[in-house]
């Protein structure tokens, strides 16, 4: 197996509730998922899916799992700088995000915070100093 990941996918409460909230972080949907029942955001070299939870529920064979709590997995977004951190939290929050925990330097010499999505589903905005953003916003460790 390659070492890259594709897509990430999302189980959504209420797909166009998800999609609205994407799309006022200034996100455009891709033209691929119209009509389907899915809706998918171009990220670079990668796709964002936001797909009904209980049709991925059933895609994956885990019907009748319980919902809710922590499910171990929180998506990025790395930030060029600490102000664009700042901005994007800021734009996320405008949009209808819910912060989780406010930006703040980290252990590791970053800057980290977080916030929820309408389904719950965690993303971090950090600045991450070791790191390297290229123009086509694929990241470089």
């Amino acid at each position: 197996m390659e070492q890259r990941l594709s897509f990430v996918t999302l189980g959504v409460a209420d797909l166009e509730r998800s999609r609205a909230f994407y799309e006022r972080l200034g996100w455009k949907p891709a033209r691929a998922g119209e009509g389907l029942g899915i809706v998918f955001f171009q990220l670079g070299g990668m796709v964002l899916a936001l797909f009904p939870r209980d049709e991925l529920a059933k895609d994956a064979n885990v019907v009748g799992t319980p919902p809710g709590g922590f499910s171990g997995v929180t998506l990025a977004y790395n930030a060029r700088s600490r102000e664009d951190a700042n901005a994007a939290l800021a734009e996320a929050l405008a949009a209808g995000a819910v912060l989780t925990k406010p930006l703040e330097d980290v252990f590791w010499g970053g800057y980290s915070g977080y916030f929820a999505d309408p389904d719950g589903h965690l993303w971090e905005v950090v600045h991450n100093p070791h790191a390297t953003i290229e123009a086509d916003g694929s990241l470089r460790l």
